[in-house]
């Protein structure tokens, strides 16, 4: 079932989700609704703060991406990212390896919001599969840039935190508008 994606001014996003020590039934239901609320907002990434739950647990799927190419590696060799996907990363833990790039960045929280962010170019991640067993690769491309991005909303940090102070100054009175329209609704 998709559920509502929660709108940059609510609370919930800069929280730092808990650790899942177990993965219960509800989780994987929750994983499950993600992924079907992902698609229908065409999104390509969602984390469990996204959607006003604080946990450790983002969900990934970049396989209809053409446009911007990922790469994988798994025990040091390259691996094909559709096989990898849909993926689900539980308590993930980063490790840049490779230089910063800029790149577009959008967000589901921030609907007609993008910008330039500048992130590593490659990163080694460390984390839980949906069934509890370890994941442990390298990526590359969009994809290291949309897992930074979702492990970045586990830890409460926005992609508006990443922004260089130009963009965020052009970006000022869109933010502002929905910072207003978001606090509204919570009020309501």
């Amino acid at each position: 079932m998709p559920l509502i994606v929660v709108k940059y001014g609510t609370p919930v996003l800069r929280q730092k989700g808990a650790r899942i020590e177990v993965i219960t039934p509800t989780i994987k239901q929750l994983a499950a609704d993600m992924f079907e609320t992902t698609y229908a907002y065409k999104g390509i990434g969602l984390a469990a703060q996204q959607v006003a739950v604080a946990l450790q647990l983002t969900v990934i799927d970049v396989r209809g991406v053409t446009d911007r190419p990922s790469s994988l590696e798994l025990k040091g060799q390259p691996a094909d990212v559709n096989e990898f996907m849909p993926l689900v990363l539980i308590n993930p833990e980063l490790k840049p390896v490779g230089p910063p790039v800029s790149g577009p960045e959008g967000c589901l929280s921030f609907p007609e919001i993008y910008a330039d962010i500048t992130r590593p170019d490659v990163v080694d991640v460390k984390a839980l599969s949906l069934e509890g067993k370890p994941l442990e690769f390298r990526c590359g491309g969009l994809l290291a840039r949309v897992v930074q991005h979702e492990a970045d909303h586990l830890n409460g940090i926005l992609f508006i935190d990443r922004m260089d102070k130009e963009t965020k100054a052009d970006l000022r009175d869109e933010l502002e508008l929905l910072m207003a329209e978001t606090k509204a609704r919570l009020k309501g």
